[in-house]
């Protein structure tokens, strides 16, 4: 190992692409974000002229040039970064200075995944806001209804009319329809977390066996499993039942190609490696893809799916998003959305060990 090498390998922890360069453009140290970027080994990448690997090299030449010259301290630009049997990527570009002479920093930030995490950054503090709001409001909602159940019943018993008391059996209805959304407003925050092994297979297997239970013509549900997928320590209950509200919402949305018979349902799974979420880097992560062929999200309510009561279906209650999301986020994981006419993918992403 070069002494660059030994100096920042703790930029390997980085999700942004970093490399150390010298002052000609030749590297001295690729972090393991860059190499997977590049699609090539640290050991091609190390020794050959960095500013080759953009589309306009003549950028960053110029850059290494100011800087060695300590014309500027960091200078940003954006560029498109060339890669391996793949197309260019578009990062952001930041030159720095170091405390080694002719050694420079520079730091790439994928602009797409600059907007990504953003968003996830986004959607992490409006599902933390939501549990508050929804806690709070479920409680104040929940104390007076018990009075106002008993009040009605109190009253039904003092009249004598077939036709009040009528009335007041729809107060006592209603009463306890908002008990039971208040109650599943609740669920989350009130059962323990029960850890213990899970095998993300044989939760795709309940789930399957529970909506094939519930649908049972019509709808074909394909398995793509990557069987290497270890276990990993989580809830198996609360993960069955976040898998269950993703299924479940995608087989009302299939109704019409249930009753026509070609509606089907994928479940996918595959490890990710080196991936960023929820503002951290992991090595390797679980992701679980629920497809279906449906007519996806309606736009209306695109960015705004996993918020509480929002919902893409008449008479729906739109909380099974919200607590899907709110039980993986307990697992540490993210459950993200890609939708199309034809093609809707809600991929749930779970750190592995």
């Amino acid at each position: 190992m070069s002494p660059a090498q030994g100096r920042y390998q703790a930029f390997d922890v980085l999700a942004t692409l970093v490399a150390v360069v010298a002052t000609d453009g030749t590297v001295l140290f690729a972090n393991a974000a860059l190499e997977d970027a590049l699609g090539s080994s640290r050991r091609t990448i190390v020794g050959s002229s960095f500013p080759a690997c953009f589309t306009e090299p003549g950028q960053l030449r110029t850059a290494l040039e100011g800087a060695g010259s300590n014309e500027f301290a960091t200078l940003r630009y954006d560029a498109w970064l060339n890669r391996h049997g793949t197309e260019a990527l578009q990062v952001h570009v930041v030159v720095a200075q170091t405390d080694q002479p002719g050694e420079i920093v520079v730091e790439l930030l994928p602009l797409e995944q600059q907007a990504r995490q953003e968003r996830e950054e986004r959607l992490l503090d409006q599902a933390q806001a939501n549990k508050e709001l929804i806690r709070n409001l479920a409680h104040e909602i929940k104390n007076p209804l018990g009075g106002i159940r008993g009040a009605a019943q109190l009253l039904e018993m003092e009249i004598e009319g077939k036709d009040l008391k009528e009335y007041t059996r729809v107060i006592v209805h209603e009463a306890d329809r908002l008990q039971t959304l208040v109650d599943r407003l609740l669920a989350p925050h009130r059962r323990p977390h029960v850890v213990g092994d899970v095998n993300i297979h044989e939760v795709c297997e309940r789930v399957r066996s529970l909506i094939l239970a519930e649908f049972p013509r019509g709808l074909k549900v394909v398995r793509e499993y990557d069987t290497s997928l270890p276990e990993f320590r989580g809830d198996r209950e609360q993960l069955i039942q976040a898998v269950l509200n993703i299924a479940h919402n995608a087989c009302q949305a299939l109704s019409e190609r249930i009753a026509a018979g070609d509606a089907q349902l994928v479940f996918r799974t595959r490890v990710a490696r080196q991936v960023t979420f929820g503002r951290q880097r992991y090595r390797l992560a679980l992701e679980l893809h629920v497809i279906d062929n449906g007519p996806g999200v309606p736009p209306s309510i695109k960015d705004r799916i996993f918020y509480p009561l929002v919902s893409g279906r008449e008479g729906g209650s739109g909380l099974g998003l919200t607590l899907a999301q709110t039980f993986v986020q307990q697992h540490h994981g993210l459950i993200e959305c890609d939708s199309v006419p034809g093609r809707t993918d809600f991929k749930i992403l779970i750190p592995l060990p």
